[in-house]
């Protein structure tokens, strides 16, 4: 008991377990956990050692260090406006975007130093290049070519740092002040123009139909007065044919009558009546009927001159009988 209580006021006992204890705590901080989407590259004494993946590992203490730690998800960097040149000699300002992502956390370790810079000043040249072989209106519309020619470029380039170039994109154009002015004016002119052909496509079209819709009116008016032509034909030559046949008919009773020439010869002098109304002032009587004709103008002409004598005494009469 007085051993075990002396060992406890001993100072060397209480610094001894002072170094266990800290040896432990230094032993614990050298565990170290790899997450998710990372990789660490690991020195041995200067040289690289082992690349660790995802788990629980142990660095040892005084030989290994942890020289980078990388992330091996993909990355988006936003580069600012660089000054181009176009071979018709127009200067831009045009900013890109890349998209990344590292396959070989070795070999983006101890690749390239400071590598996004270096990606930022390979994007820059690699650009200058190809804009310098376009026209303008080529680097305004051909944006898909340029991405697509600058991702091939850079991906070759960054192969040997370990990093894949997954995407390039353009993010703006902004072409000189006065550039940007005659765009819009030619911009806006194309619009107007546009417009005027719509407005001229549109008064043609309606022309169109209006000429179109008065051509099948006036087929349509036709047909009808040709479908009114006809029926009128068709009524007047029924009504022809009734009265031919009434006609036919009436000469078939006649015939049947047995009717003698006096009959025959009044029904010519009824015939010529009805001559003598028209506008003619000429008529051309048959032989047989100018003896009919002369008895009766005769007959006429007494009855006509006895209508005024008979007038006159009745006259006469009414004025004796008022006396």
């Amino acid at each position: 008991m007085l051993y075990s209580l002396s060992i406890y006021q001993n100072p060397a006992f209480w610094v001894t377990l002072a170094i266990i204890i800290i040896v432990l705590v230094y032993l614990a901080t050298r565990f170290t956990i790899v997450t998710q989407a990372n990789r660490f590259i690991v020195e041995r004494l200067g040289g690289y050692y082992v690349t660790w993946d995802v788990g629980i590992h142990f660095l040892m203490p005084f030989v290994d260090r942890i020289k980078m730690k990388v992330s091996i998800k993909e990355q988006v960097v936003d580069f600012d406006p660089q000054p181009v040149i176009t071979k018709d000699n127009v200067t831009m300002q045009i900013d890109t975007v890349v998209f990344f992502q590292i396959t070989d956390p070795k070999l983006y370790t101890y690749g390239v130093n400071y590598p996004i810079k270096a990606i930022e000043n390979l994007t820059a040249t690699t650009l200058r290049n190809i804009i310098g072989d376009l026209e303008l209106d080529e680097s305004l519309t051909s944006r898909d070519v340029i991405n697509e020619r600058m991702r091939s470029i850079l991906d070759e380039a960054t192969d040997p740092w370990g990093i894949k170039i997954n995407r390039v994109e353009l993010k703006n154009i902004i072409p000189p002040k006065d550039i940007r002015e005659a765009m819009e004016k030619q911009m806006r002119a194309e619009r107007e123009k546009r417009q005027s052909i719509l407005i001229a496509e549109g008064n043609k079209r309606s022309a169109i139909l209006t000429a179109e819709g008065e051509r099948e009116s006036q087929i349509l008016r036709a047909d009808g007065e040709k479908q009114v032509r006809i029926l009128e034909a068709e009524g007047k030559s029924q009504a022809i044919l009734k009265v031919q046949s009434a006609t036919a008919k009436g000469i078939g009773l006649i015939k049947e009558a047995g009717a003698d020439e006096a009959f025959l010869r009044l029904e010519a002098f009824k015939a010529m009546e009805k001559v003598a109304e028209g506008q003619a002032t000429k008529l051309i009587i048959p032989s047989d009927m100018q003896g009919m004709v002369g008895m009766a103008s005769t007959l006429a002409e007494a009855f006509d001159l006895k209508k005024p004598e008979k007038i006159s005494m009745d006259k006469a009469k009414s004025s004796s009988a008022k006396k």
